[in-house]
C-alpha cells in the first residue's frame, strides 16, 4: 500500500549547502506539509496542517522566530 508521504511532492530548502545540511519539505496530496532531514531520512517526518504551517511561514516571515 502507498502511504501519503510516497506520494510527496518533496523539494530541499533554498538554504541547502553541498554537505548534504538541510531539511526537505514535502506537500502532500491531503495539503499538509512533511519535513525530514536530507542527511537520515529514515529518522522520521513531522507532518503539520496547511492552518499550522502557514503560521509557521507567517511568523519566519514577520521576524517573530527570530533569536
Amino acid at each position: 500500500m502507498i502511504s501519503e508521504l510516497d506520494r510527496a511532492m518533496w523539494h530541499k530548502s533554498s538554504y541547502s549547502g553541498s554537505a548534504n545540511n538541510c531539511v526537505e519539505r514535502g506537500i502532500l496530496p491531503t495539503g499538509r506539509q512533511a519535513v525530514r532531514d536530507t542527511k537520515d531520512r529514515d529518522l522520521g517526518t513531522l507532518l503539520f496542517e496547511p492552518s499550522a504551517w502557514q503560521a509557521f511561514v507567517d511568523a519566519v516571515r514577520e521576524g517573530e522566530l527570530d533569536g
